[in-house]
């Protein structure tokens, strides 16, 4: 595994760190118990910074009360008694047993209850079934922290939920902060103090899957912390994130996540992660309908739409993994490897046939393989026989591995300025040749400052050259698989590219309200879906284009309204309840002259009455077609709120599903990197004889339906501006069709 390439941060070290992201990283508000009120919110009046819980003295406290402390043997709570105590003089804390008919526990003695502690605690342990009778006396007695292990509440169903209602009501009113309930002992594990370098920071809200990051000790990777969230009655994984991103000792935060009890503060803690470029590595269930409603019943919250935490944690900067083995070893090489010199990749091997596989998957997974200089191939060439291809891939033949020339090639391919990481994929031990080219991949290593990864592939692992070389050094990545070093790698480029341009979207959220608002909260409707002329004027207010159009309820009105918009013409029955219109042939296209108006009127109409639709009249409208059909629209997430939707339009939007979404506030930057992200984004650029898109303006109308969500906020339940019609560069879009529902 990849040891320190750094060494340990230290408090100014960590002050440079901030400094080299261009800000600080936001209004820190360090207190302690609850967080301190935040003033500075968005025009929704959601606070735009999160605060960083003190939890110093939970995880280091000087003293801690274990209310219902026991020793006898057998019990459970014995157990866990003396596990806490064996903890307690690791970290230097004074322990309190607390039982009502025990003198002593353990030989230390023992109190009867909370408001007898001979002093003022900063943690207090529950092994009660209830912890909710506790709550006062330890409010009463000035506890900072408390740590409930009990099951039966949010993870049970409503009655459960109601009463980690209740637990979470107290615990505020109280004004101590809660790990739990339903948590385990994982805070309190012993921790390896003989590891050095920048430490990973373990959240989980299931104790067993923190395991295999946990034993990452044992391969040299430091741990400094590990917060098992539970149900998150009060403290939530989002307190954690915040926390760990301010030590100085934290290099990455990895996390099993099984729901988020609330997205915006998840998103505000990930955005403090990335101001202090802290990565941020995360599996979090909830992928299929089934993983969901598991991991719901698991810890009672919501997992949300995956599709808006996937977005929402990549707009932030997480990086999601699907399996724990790639949450460990992604985590690991983030942690410890310093930042890139150069985004190249060169794969290096002594086999031809192991570095076209290898190269195949990392290409397809986007990792840059730029090809070498011809003067580096003939560099190589010196050590590598001539019919041998040195240009990425790099195939040594086998042979130089074992004398002079192995560590001669390894130590070129570094120097070249545009490679800033060597993998050498070794499928399976051959000594002398792997234990050779290990010892001097681990040399190359300790001279260098880019990343050296080794994919070793035995499925046995206890060769020395394994065990002994690669696991012994502090300077190289190894992993066991290809597709977890290709996965780390890429996560390690794309970490470091994020956080070199990163710009907190909440910098530059509105504060205030604009103008538009008043106009449009006076078209809307509470609790009812506006027409499609009501919502073209909810969008007019905003600033976006719509075509020119007339609502008439006259065949006669319907002929003049032609003539003012301009021939040719296209006409809509428009009534709130007619969501889809074409389906019931209520839209007509390309009309071009005044009989055709009158009689599409008399269609229309009749085709209405019919289908039991009372109209409020027909759209008469100005006829756009060239363009590109793109959808935006506005729906709201029960995590994140209200999210913005951009894709291709018309009848395509429920065919193909090619859609990005982004949860506000972000900036035109990640408008862009939504369009980025469609498999359709070339009709964009144009294709097949059509001109490009105007997509500076399409990025505009982004723009303005996230401030219209924002200011509107819950008034407006969705909003779907399909299509959209996207014209030629220079020419602006228009907004062709819309639906808007109120609450």
């Amino acid at each position: 595994m990849l040891g320190s390439t750094h060494g340990t941060l230290t408090t100014n070290s960590r002050h440079a760190r901030v400094a080299a992201c261009g800000r600080p990283p936001g209004p820190a508000v360090h207190v302690h118990g609850r967080s301190a009120a935040v003033e500075d919110v968005d025009v929704s009046g959601r606070p735009l910074h999160s605060t960083v819980p003190d939890l110093d003295r939970f995880f280091r406290p000087e003293s801690v009360a274990v209310v219902g402390a026991s020793d006898t043997e057998g019990r459970p709570n014995s157990g866990i008694t003396r596990q806490l105590i064996a903890w307690a003089e690791r970290v230097g804390a004074r322990l309190h047993p607390v039982h009502p008919s025990r003198p002593a526990v353990f030989g230390l003695p023992c109190v009867p209850s909370v408001a007898d502690l001979p002093e003022p605690v900063d943690l207090a342990v529950l092994l009660v079934r209830d912890p909710l009778p506790l709550v006062e006396e330890l409010a009463s007695a000035k506890v900072k922290f408390a740590v409930a292990f009990a099951s039966g509440f949010a993870e049970t169903g409503p009655d459960g939920a109601a009463a980690q209602a209740r637990l979470a009501a107290a615990v505020r009113r109280g004004g101590l902060r809660l790990l739990g309930p339903n948590t385990n002992l994982n805070a309190f594990e012993e921790f390896r103090e003989d590891l050095e370098g920048p430490a990973i920071a373990l959240i989980t809200q299931s104790g067993h899957q923190g395991r295999p990051v946990f034993t990452l000790q044992e391969l040299g990777i430091r741990l400094s912390h590990w917060a098992p969230t539970g149900n998150e009655a009060d403290l939530e994984t989002a307190d954690f994130i915040s926390y760990f991103a301010s030590r100085p000792e934290v290099g990455a935060i990895a996390m099993y996540v099984e729901g988020l009890k609330d997205g915006r503060s998840f998103l505000l803690a990930a955005d403090r992660a990335a101001r202090a470029k802290v990565p941020v590595v995360a599996v979090k269930v909830g992928r299929t309908e089934t993983g969901a409603r598991t991991a719901a019943s698991h810890t009672g919250k919501l997992t949300g739409s995956d599709t808006v935490v996937d977005a929402a944690m990549r707009q932030f900067g997480v990086i999601r993994v699907d399996g724990l083995d790639e949450l460990q070893d992604t985590a690991a090489l983030l942690a410890r490897a310093r930042p890139p010199r150069a985004e190249g990749v060169v794969v290096y091997s002594i086999s031809g046939g192991t570095g076209a596989h290898f190269s195949d998957l990392a290409t397809a997974a986007g990792l840059p393989l730029p090809t070498l200089s011809p003067e580096k191939q003939a560099e190589l060439h010196q050590w590598i026989p001539g019919d041998l291809s040195v240009a990425n891939p790099v195939d040594n033949g086998g042979h130089p591995v074992g004398d002079w020339r192995g560590r001669k090639i390894i130590d070129a391919i570094l120097a070249d300025p545009s490679v800033g990481a060597l993998i050498c994929p070794i499928t399976g031990p051959f000594p002398p040749m792997s234990d050779k080219l290990a010892q001097d991949l681990v040399d190359a290593a300790e001279h260098t400052d880019k990343l050296v990864c080794v994919v070793w592939g035995s499925p046995v692992g206890t060769e020395p050259a394994y065990r002994t070389t690669l696991l012994g050094s502090s300077r190289v990545a190894t992993f066991r698989t290809f597709a977890n070093c290709i996965t780390a790698v890429r996560a390690y480029l794309d970490h470091h590219r994020f956080t070199a341009s990163y710009r907190s979207p909440f910098d530059d959220a509105p504060r205030t309200p604009s103008p538009s608002v008043r106009k449009a909260q006076a078209l809307l409707r509470p609790g009812e879906r506006l027409s499609e002329h009501a919502a073209k004027q909810l969008l007019r207010a905003y600033g976006i284009r719509v075509p020119r159009e007339q609502l008439v309820t006259s065949a006669a009105a319907a002929v003049r309204a032609a003539g003012l918009v301009g021939y040719p013409v296209v006409m809509k029955a428009s009534a709130p309840q007619l969501a889809h219109k074409t389906e019931l042939g209520l839209v007509r296209l390309g009309l071009t002259s005044a009989s055709q108006v009158r009689d599409t009127y008399r269609d229309l109409t009749d085709i209405a009455r019919y289908e039991g639709v009372e109209l409020d009249g027909v759209l008469v409208c100005q006829m756009v077609e060239r363009g590109v059909e793109m959808v935006v629209g506005v729906t709201h997430d029960s995590l994140f709120g209200p999210t913005v939707t951009v894709g291709l339009g018309g009848v395509l939007v429920e065919v193909l599903r090619d859609t990005a979404v982004r949860v506000p506030p972000f900036g035109e930057d990640q408008a862009r990197a939504m369009l980025t992200e469609l498999r359709g984004r070339a009709l964009l650029d144009g294709v097949r004889g059509m001109p490009p898109a105007d997509v500076d303006a399409l990025v505009e109308v982004v723009l303005r339906v996230q401030r219209m969500a924002l200011e509107l906020g819950d008034d407006l339940a969705e909003l779907d501006v399909n299509p959209l019609m996207v014209l030629p560069r220079g020419q602006g879009a228009v907004a062709l069709d819309a639906l808007a529902v109120c609450r």
